[in-house]
Formats: structure tokens, sequence, C-alpha cells
């Protein structure tokens, strides 16, 4: 989880940018990308999601308080989300990050016998 503050709001109200900086960020991490859908809102911010093979990035901005809310959600010990929040961070020109990681979906092993 990732809470960006201070941020430029004109990017965070540029629904272009922040796509195409969602997207170099899942592809610079190396996961799949099957598709994406983003929503510019009247008068101000945006929201996102792309989905990937392995989960799902989201954001939804709120450019008056120069505040983004974003989930980086990846499966397996491959990759390394937090590069991918610190690449939108700095995109972003976030004075002030808070990176949050939760381990989920740990779940015991399943033995079958037969």
């Amino acid at each position: 989880m990732l809470e960006l503050r201070e941020c430029e709001a004109e990017r965070l109200n540029d629904v272009g940018f922040i796509r195409t900086t969602m997207l170099d960020a899942a592809r610079d991490l190396g996961v799949t990308v099957l598709s994406h859908s983003f929503h510019k809102f009247a008068p101000q911010g945006v929201t996102g999601i792309i989905a990937i093979s392995e989960s799902h990035f989201s954001i939804h901005t709120w450019p008056e308080y120069g505040y983004a809310a974003l989930d980086i959600f990846t499966c397996g010990e491959s990759f390394e989300p937090t590069r991918a929040a610190r690449y939108i961070a700095t995109h972003m020109g976030a004075k002030r990050t808070e990176i949050t990681e939760v381990k989920r979906g740990r779940l015991p092993a399943v033995v079958v016998t037969r």
C-alpha cells in the first residue's frame, strides 16, 4: 500500500500522465499487464486500475489535497513491489511517501495423500 502526500496537483489530475506512469512502473517491475482502465473525475481526481497476471495496481487521487492512495498487489516472490512504489512516488513528485507492505495470501501447504 502506498500513500503519496504533497504531490504535484497537476500530475494527480492528469489521467494520461497517471496511466503512463502506472503502466511504465508495471512494465519496469516485469509483471504481465492484462488490461487497464482509468477515469478522470470532474472537477478533479483520477482513479485507475491495471489488471496484471500477478494481481493488480490501483490508484485514486485527490489533487486538491496533493494526495494519492495506491495498492500494488503482486503474487509470487520474484517481484519487488516497493520498486514500483518508489518509481510512482518519484514521478508523482511526492514530498512524503508512506509504503506499507502487508504479506497476504500466506496459505498453509496442502498435503495430498492418495
